[in-house]
């Protein structure tokens, strides 16, 4: 059976070794975590939304509907 590799955590901050029980996880001190979380509120971190195809909801002739009677 295969060992099972220890798992090296490492703070997304300044890339320094974490252990598993630190109370900041997944970071290393409260610096750290302040500094991440300054970056969310600046929007330095964006969460992008789906891309969406602009061809969606147009009729095949490329002409938008029109509902003339």
């Amino acid at each position: 059976m295969p060992r099972k590799r220890p798992v090296k955590l490492r703070c997304p901050t300044c890339k320094q070794p974490v252990k598993s029980g630190a109370p900041e996880l997944p970071f290393c001190s409260e610096r750290c975590r302040l500094i991440d979380l300054g970056k969310w509120a600046s929007g330095a971190y964006v969460i992008s939304s789906p891309l969406r195809d602009t061809s969606d909801g147009l009729p095949e002739d490329g002409a938008p509907d029109s509902d003339e009677d």
